[in-house]
């Protein structure tokens, strides 16, 4: 019997130009910003630039999707919440 994956499931899993969908859109707005800023400066290293700094972005941003770091979460709050105040002195 064939099995389907829950639709969440493949929406974790799709890839845009080699990146995950939050890392394409991250892709998207800096392009978007980058050519606000060419349409209102006319220079030509600010072009070179941008262009430059979109084509760095998206390497680092494929890098990440095939090695991404890991990172290690503290543990913050205790095991056990209780109510019970923590004061030195014992009522008996």
């Amino acid at each position: 019997m064939k099995q389907f994956e829950v639709y969440r499931n493949i929406r974790k899993r799709a890839m845009i130009m080699g990146l995950s969908i939050s890392l394409f859109a991250l892709m998207m707005v800096s392009i978007i910003c980058s050519l606000l800023i060419i349409i209102f400066s006319f220079h030509f290293g600010v072009i070179v630039g941008l262009l430059l700094f979109n084509a760095l972005l998206y390497g680092a941003l494929l890098q990440w999707v095939k090695k991404p770091f890991q990172l290690k979460v503290v543990q913050t709050f205790p095991k056990t919440i209780s109510l019970k105040q923590m004061n030195p002195i014992d009522y008996v």
